[in-house]
């Protein structure tokens, strides 16, 4: 499966940056769905964070999913990959 990569950045209250990638079946445009995706992972956090917008999540390429990250999507639609102050 191919996925499109979604580059996030999101300021947490206490002022750090959230880094986390937002992967989605390559097939999948519609950003406010993207978006919503995200805000849904961010709210799985024990702390509040900034709103997530275009501002804060842009397209970035397209790869081949890992088994995982299929299981994952065809779960529940999409997959997050943490990259810094996620937790």
């Amino acid at each position: 499966m191919k996925v499109s990569v979604w580059d996030t950045y999101v300021q947490r209250e206490d002022g750090n940056i959230m880094h986390f990638d937002i992967l989605v079946p390559s097939s999948l445009s519609k950003e406010e769905t993207i978006f919503n995706y995200g805000k849904t992972y961010l709210e799985s956090k024990p702390f509040k964070t900034g709103k997530l917008t275009a501002s804060e999540c842009k397209f970035c390429h397209i790869e081949q999913a890992t088994d995982s990250m299929i299981k994952a999507i065809e779960k529940v639609g999409f997959y997050i990959i943490e990259m810094e102050h996620c937790n």
